[in-house]
């Protein structure tokens, strides 16, 4: 089984940063055979802007550019996505979102146009996200900050192209708790990564 582990941080010295190694090192430590890809998309200089290209993929004029193709490949290699990213005002970075924008192209992730009805093409894709956040659970629950984050990612974006989120998690307090939780929590959605998804294959098939 494959992991392809997305991480949007401009320090690699972050937590956020240190939160992926817990994950890849739970991937290999979860059994045999198991791997893992990490897409450090500012080391990488992936360019977010969606642009005329991107526009003239949506309306199905042009194919996806060779950035967006690479990102859809990675994908394509992955039997789980996951997602580690800091949370700026209650939702994920713009360099994250302009990667979904472009990457997750109509086409590709789903099929959509003004003669069809929508065809969600992303069922296969298992899909894990780990927020890190400054602020505590209070305060996340008292505002309904992770629902409304719960609302626009898992359902907007993963459920509008059919794609299953079995992970779903906030690490709070990120600046103030102590970080060996966070790492042995990021190390142990590692170690349970391909187990949950079989998991939720099962309880689809009933």
């Amino acid at each position: 089984m494959h992991a392809l582990i997305i991480v949007a941080h401009h320090d690699p010295q972050s937590l956020t940063h240190s939160l992926v190694a817990q994950v890849a090192e739970g991937v290999v430590l979860s059994g045999p055979g198991n791997s893992f890809e990490i897409a450090d998309l500012a080391a990488e200089g992936f360019d977010p802007r969606f642009g005329m290209a991107d526009h003239a993929v949506h309306r199905r004029q042009a194919p996806p550019p060779a950035d967006v193709l690479a990102e859809q490949a990675r994908i394509d290699r992955a039997d789980a996505l996951v997602l580690v990213y800091p949370v700026y005002w209650w939702s994920m970075p713009g360099l994250l979102k302009g990667w979904i924008d472009r990457v997750f192209s109509n086409g590709w992730a789903f099929d959509f146009s003004l003669d069809t009805n929508l065809e969600k093409k992303l069922h296969h894709l298992r899909v894990h996200l780990i927020g890190v956040a400054g602020a505590d659970e209070g305060t996340f629950s008292r505002h309904g900050y992770f629902e409304a984050m719960k609302t626009q990612i898992d359902h907007g974006i993963f459920d509008y192209c059919g794609a299953r989120v079995v992970t779903s998690e906030i690490m709070f307090e990120s600046e103030t708790r102590d970080p060996g939780v966070h790492l042995n929590a990021a190390r142990d959605i590692g170690l349970d990564l391909f187990a949950a998804a079989r998991r939720c294959e099962a309880a689809e098939a009933v």
